[in-house]
C-alpha cells in the first residue's frame, strides 16, 4: 500500500524514500529530497532546493523551503537542509538560504521544534534544540546544539547563540549569548548559568563549577573582554576537567560579532 495519500501532491521530480510517510493535501516539491522513515502531515507544503534526512516528524501546516523573506533574493537556487530525528510542529516556516550568506539554512538532528516557529533565511541551528511555541529566529541567526529558547522569544539577525544557553520566555535579544548562560528580559540581560540544564545532560560538579567560575570573570568582575579572555585562559589551565566548557566561552568571546548580553 502506497503511504502518499491520494491527495496529496508529489511532484515526479520529487526523490522520497519508500518508506516516507506524506499526509492528506500535502505538496511536495520537484527538488526535494527526502530520506528513510520521515513522516509529513497532512496539509504540510515543502518546496525549494530542500534536503530532509532521515526519521523527521511534520505536523499539519507547515511551510518548508519557502522563498526568502529578504528582498535581496531573486530567485537564486539556494538550499534548505534538515538532519535527522527531528519533531517539527504545527504552523512553523523554514526559509531558504541567500546567497548574501552560505546560500542554506540549516537545521541538524533530534530538535524539538515547536508550533509557529520560525527559522528565517540563512540560519544555522545545531542539534538537540529546543525551539517553543512562536520562537522567532531573523536572518542568519546562529544557535549552538541543546540551546532553549522559551515560548515568543525573538532574535535579532546576526545573533549567535551559544551551545547550551537558556533563552527566557519574551526575551527581545539583540546581542550574542555565549555558551551555558542563561539570559531573559526586554532588552535580555544575563541572568546566570544553565545550571539545571548543564545536570541534566550529565556535566559534573567540576565541569559546573569552572562554567561558573568564567561566568564569573565575564559578567561579576568588571572586567573588559580582553580582560575576561585572559583570565578564562588561566581557568582553563588550572582546571583542566572544565577545560572544555571554558575554552568553548572564550572561543565564543573571539566570535561574537554584535558584542555579548551583559
Amino acid at each position: 500500500m502506497s503511504k502518499i495519500h491520494p491527495s496529496a501532491i508529489v511532484d515526479p521530480k520529487a526523490e522520497l524514500d519508500s518508506s516516507v510517510e506524506v499526509g492528506p493535501y500535502s505538496i511536495i516539491g520537484p527538488n526535494v529530497r527526502i530520506d528513510a522513515g520521515t513522516v509529513v502531515g497532512p496539509h504540510v507544503v515543502i518546496e525549494g532546493h530542500t534536503t530532509i534526512g532521515k526519521d523527521n516528524k511534520f505536523f499539519q501546516f507547515g511551510s518548508i523551503g519557502a522563498a526568502p523573506q529578504d528582498k535581496k533574493w531573486k530567485g537564486e537556487p539556494t538550499r534548505l537542509e534538515i538532519g535527522n530525528g527531528n519533531t517539527i510542529r504545527e504552523f512553523v516556516t523554514f526559509n531558504l538560504g541567500t546567497t548574501q550568506d552560505e546560500g542554506v539554512t540549516r537545521l541538524g538532528d533530534d530538535n524539538w521544534i515547536s508550533a509557529y516557529v520560525h527559522l528565517a533565511h540563512d540560519c544555522q541551528v545545531g542539534s538537540h534544540t529546543i525551539f517553543s511555541n512562536n520562537a522567532q529566529l531573523a536572518g542568519h541567526v546562529h544557535v549552538g546544539d541543546h540551546a532553549i529558547l522559551s515560548g515568543y522569544a525573538g532574535v535579532h539577525q546576526f545573533c549567535k547563540i551559544g551551545a547550551h544557553a537558556f533563552i527566557g520566555m519574551y526575551t527581545s535579544l539583540t546581542q550574542d549569548v555565549p555558551p551555558f548562560v542563561l539570559v531573559s528580559g526586554n532588552p535580555a540581560g544575563a541572568r546566570g548559568v544553565n545550571i539545571e540544564g548543564l545536570k541534566r545532560r550529565g556535566f559534573t560538579r567540576p565541569q559546573i563549577d569552572g562554567i561558573r567560575a568564567a561566568y564569573k570573570h565575564i559578567y561579576r568582575e568588571n572586567l573588559t573582554l580582553e580582560e575576561a579572555k585572559a583570565a578564562l585562559a588561566e581557568d582553563e589551565a588550572r582546571l583542566p576537567e572544565a577545560a572544555d566548557g571554558i575554552r568553548a566561552m572564550r572561543d565564543f568571546l573571539g566570535i561574537a560579532t554584535r558584542g555579548i548580553v551583559r
